[in-house]
């Protein structure tokens, strides 16, 4: 054997590797006199694909088909070149694989058919709550997406669509908003989309502006300004903060005189065409007991001994029995009252009083929701805005903050 290297037809892949290093065998019979480091080797390899086939057209294109859950599948065009191609099927694998591959079909449904079958089964809703849906619905939602694909709703159609509702109805943009990313989170958990299209920073939410509210001289005068009969009625709204149609289906055994205190467990809900139904509060928070202020119990007590004397009686029924209707008694009742009074309040606006007067109290958020009945700390909390008369007191304790101490 010569002086020159012996050529092995072992080939090393592994780069760098100094030959006198090679493990015993490597290189099987050969011998090689010289160490220097190995010569890097690139075999090529093919491998088919095990997920999906890549397919080129007459055109010149490619065609992508995946199988999955037992189906032939197509991606839903076909790719300039092999690249593409793969890399999109990479990214279908991938989604497959993460558990967030989306059926792609599954997205064509209409936005019409979708909405319209999501509606119908939300009957564990309240009556005005489908009631204010549907008009949303055909009024705003369907006019604008009603023939769009589901998948084809993009963020950018949704924001100019918000833009300009917002510019016309600002004070309905932001319910129609909500319903329409409730409508399209739910088409998301169906896996028919991949993300909501819903993405217009802040506009679910309604700038309220901060309002007028009776003050304690003004209810007093509305209350004297309506019938004998709902003269109390007036009293609780504002006192007990208590909502109309918790008023409107108050009953005699809800009310102890012995403890002061009203049991708020049913409401009256009223559609627009006049239909009304009682059930239980919206929330869980809504069923509570609310005390009633001293100074008013002479004046329940008397009127109670003038209604009805069954336990199971209305409290406030209307004048030819059953149920007040909200239509009848604004009309009959409170925008009369408003004009005696030459004041411009809605009937809500008492419940706003007394919930402004407990927080000005000192009451705390939790205080704040249960006399109100509300499930969360944000719509408490809107309460504890300023009046004029606690801005006058915050101002004279500042002066007296100013006063020279007294010397001792």
């Amino acid at each position: 054997m010569g002086s020159s290297p012996i050529v092995s037809t072992t080939l090393l892949l592994v780069e760098g590797l100094n030959v006198s290093e090679a493990p015993a065998g490597a290189l099987g019979s050969c011998q090689l006199r010289a160490t220097r480091p190995a010569k890097v080797w690139h075999v090529p390899t093919t491998r088919r694909r095990h997920f999906g086939s890549v397919r080129k057209l007459p055109s010149g294109r490619y065609q992508v088909r995946y199988w999955h859950a037992g189906t032939s599948r197509s991606a839903p065009q076909t790719f300039k070149t092999r690249t593409d191609a793969l890399a999109w099927l990479s990214t279908v694998e991938a989604d497959l694989l993460r558990g967030s591959w989306v059926d792609p079909d599954a997205g064509r449904i209409s936005f019409e058919d979708y909405a319209n079958a999501w509606l119908e089964h939300q009957q564990h809703l309240r009556p005005r709550t489908i009631e204010l849906y549907r008009y949303l619905l055909d009024r705003h939602l369907l006019p604008a997406f009603g023939n769009y694909a589901l998948v084809d709703i993009a963020p950018s159609e949704v924001a100019g669509w918000h833009r300009q509702l917002f510019a016309q109805l600002p004070g309905t943009a932001p319910k129609a908003y909500r319903f329409m990313a409730q409508l399209m989170g739910a088409a998301v958990k169906d896996e028919r989309i991949l993300r909501n299209p819903c993405s217009v920073k802040g506009a679910s939410g309604e700038q309220r502006k901060e309002q007028a509210i009776p003050t304690v001289a003004e209810v007093e005068a509305l209350a004297g300004a309506v019938p004998e009969r709902y003269k109390v009625m007036v009293l609780l709204a504002a006192w007990c903060s208590l909502r109309y149609g918790e008023l409107a289906a108050l009953r005699r055994s809800r009310i102890d005189l012995m403890h002061a205190e009203i049991e708020v467990v049913e409401t009256i809900t009223e559609l627009t065409a006049g239909d009304r139904f009682a059930g239980p509060p919206k929330t869980d928070a809504g069923r509570r007991t609310v005390t009633i202020p001293p100074h008013l119990i002479p004046l329940v007590e008397s009127h109670l001994r003038f209604i009805e004397q069954s336990t199971d009686a209305l409290v406030f029924p209307a004048p030819e029995g059953g149920y007040l209707q909200r239509h009848n008694f604004r009309h009959r009742v409170w925008v009369p009252a408003l004009t005696a009074t030459g004041l411009s309040y809605r009937f809500h606006d008492l419940r706003h009083s007394g919930l402004t007067w407990v927080a000005a109290s000192g009451a705390t958020v939790a205080e704040l929701m249960h006399r109100g009945g509300h499930a969360s700390p944000a719509a408490a909390m809107r309460y504890q805005h300023a009046t004029k008369e606690r801005d006058r007191a915050l101002a004279q304790a500042l002066s007296d903050l100013a006063k020279p101490a007294p010397i001792l």
